[in-house]
């Protein structure tokens, strides 16, 4: 693939939030269209039918020719499917079997398993597409994503001469599905083996979602990072909601049956909440809400070490984020206080990418980050 489209609008496709943020997602990377997501979202009522919905957008898809966008939709039917359906890893499967041997078969990536711990770190190198390279990216994602979801991502910066290399740590994509790596705090690890295993140095480091506190703690220990952008940065996760919930929810740990019992019935009315908690079970390999949640409580400004980052960094926040307020933005900004540089960016609903990692102008996003990493090269 060339190049991607990057289109700019951020539209109005569900009553509910996530689900109208979802079909947003995959239209905005540059791998639906938006026809497709207006019918899909008229067919949806609950997460419960995002499924089924989802692979009949696939299969009609694929009837008519349009792989790129039967494969994406295979991807986005597995995204709320739960852990315990079997169809969850088939529908996994489906989407990189298309990816790689039919959608993108003769684009110039390498794939590569990084040896980590007991399993390996699942990567994808796409080389600069200029007659020399300009240097290296390096991209991962955080809570939910697959590499192969950042494609677009990486043609965007090949095509400026960049090479990029994307990988999913412990508790993310293949890493987790197929080598069993459970999320952890301490991405400093998992960044140090792809560094040495691809022998790089003086690299752009870009965390997606959670992934921006990830990448954050990763430059506060490695000092082969010389840039790092975090797009839409949470800070502490406890610090998201008002002081009293958070009081109350750290006081429920002390009582694991009525914290579980509580996050049931959460589950059951809020299916945001019910993805959200089903799926930190699933990255943290933990079996119950509360053991899970616990790593919540490792995602902290403690343990962020924000004092330790020394690099220059690129902050990029969605003013009306539906997951992470504005003021974490702010809280991130001022703890930043020996960084060599920060520059920050709030995308407004004018700029269309107010929401979560400038879904709705991904395009903007990706063109403040080139011009941004251009200006911060020796």
């Amino acid at each position: 693939m060339d190049r991607f489209d990057f289109p700019v609008g951020y539209y109005n496709l569900h009553k509910i939030k996530i689900i109208e943020f979802q079909l947003n997602r995959w239209h905005s990377f540059g791998y639906a269209r938006l026809e497709d997501m207006v019918e899909a979202g008229k067919r949806i009522n609950t997460a419960d039918d995002w499924k089924e919905e989802m692979i009949r957008q696939a299969e009609k898809a694929l009837a008519e020719g349009r792989t790129m966008n039967g494969a994406f939709y295979y991807r986005a039917a597995e995204f709320f499917t739960l852990p315990s359906d079997p169809d969850k890893l088939k529908l996994y499967d489906k989407f990189i079997d298309l990816f790689y041997n039919n959608v993108f078969a003769n684009d110039d990536i390498e794939r590569v398993l990084v040896p980590y711990e007991d399993g390996y770190l699942s990567s994808m190198k796409v080389p600069s597409r200029m007659d020399t390279t300009k240097g290296q990216i390096v991209i991962h994602g955080g809570f939910d994503s697959f590499i192969e979801e950042f494609y677009s991502m990486a043609v965007y910066f090949s095509n400026l001469g960049y090479e990029v290399i994307m990988f999913e740590g412990p508790g993310q994509g293949a890493t987790l599905k197929k080598y069993n790596l459970p999320l952890t705090h301490e991405w400093e690890k998992p960044i140090k083996a792809i560094l040495d295993y691809f022998n790089l140095d003086d690299v752009t480091l870009i965390g997606i979602s959670m992934g921006g506190w990830l990448c954050l703690r990763a430059s506060a220990f490695e000092p082969r990072i010389k840039r790092v952008i975090a797009s839409s940065i949470a800070f502490d996760y406890m610090q998201i909601p008002p002081k009293f919930i958070a009081s109350f929810a750290r006081f429920l740990f002390k009582y694991p049956k009525l914290m579980n019992y509580l996050a049931e019935l959460k589950m059951k009315k809020m299916p945001q909440e019910k993805w959200g908690i089903y799926n930190l079970m699933y990255i943290t390999k933990k079996d119950t809400p509360l053991d899970a949640s616990k790593m919540i409580l490792e995602l902290s400004e403690e343990n962020l070490h924000s004092d330790l980052v020394k690099q220059d960094v690129l902050i990029l926040t969605g003013e009306e984020d539906h997951f992470i307020p504005l003021k974490m933005h702010h809280k991130q900004v001022k703890a930043l206080t020996n960084a060599k540089s920060i520059t920050e960016r709030i995308f407004t609903r004018d700029d269309q990418g107010h929401n979560h990692c400038q879904i709705g102008n991904f395009g903007l996003a990706l063109d403040v980050m080139a011009k941004w990493i251009k200006n911060h090269s020796k």
